[in-house]
């Protein structure tokens, strides 16, 4: 009985000294303080640069499925703000994690929409759920509008609305 509570307090201290231990550490940082199989959607840090994925967003919260929006607050506010009030409306519980564990690289996450318990959602990438939501580039050697360059007399002679 001497052993269990020099056990019981050597943990103790342990936890006092190193933190209380956390299972799986590298799932919740990658997914921002939540577990792999309570997510139902993730957006990248370069998914969120490259396009607005609100609607997507919406859409997963409007399942009614997860109700918890996890958002990394190390970016700058104007990208994630958009998040926010979609949570907001959606009247979901929404979370700004600041911690310096929660990276801003390419490959992290900005977004991450989870449940409080397990649903075991697959895909998670809302490129991979919300294909129809991708916005389709005009192709590199088909110059826009607004790219075309036109010449000096082009622009004198050749005005739109004359």
């Amino acid at each position: 009985m001497a052993e269990e509570k020099k056990s019981a307090v050597e943990q103790r201290i342990d936890n006092a000294v190193y933190g209380t231990p956390k299972i799986k550490p590298d799932e919740q940082r990658k997914y921002l303080g939540t577990f792999r199989e309570r997510v139902c959607l993730t957006i990248s840090v370069t998914q969120l640069h490259t396009q607005n994925w609100e609607k997507a967003v919406t859409s997963e919260l409007a399942k009614g499925i997860g109700q918890l929006v996890f958002i990394n607050g190390n970016l700058p506010h104007e990208e994630v703000h958009p998040y926010i009030q979609a949570a907001a409306r959606a009247g979901a519980t929404f979370t700004m994690k600041t911690e310096p564990e929660f990276k801003t690289d390419p490959t992290a996450l900005a977004v991450v929409v989870a449940s409080k318990t397990a649903v075991y959602q697959s895909p998670v990438d809302v490129q991979k759920r919300y294909p129809q939501l991708v916005a389709t580039a005009p192709a590199a050697d088909q110059p826009t509008p607004s790219t075309k360059k036109r010449g000096l007399l082009t622009r004198l002679f050749h005005r739109e609305g004359r």
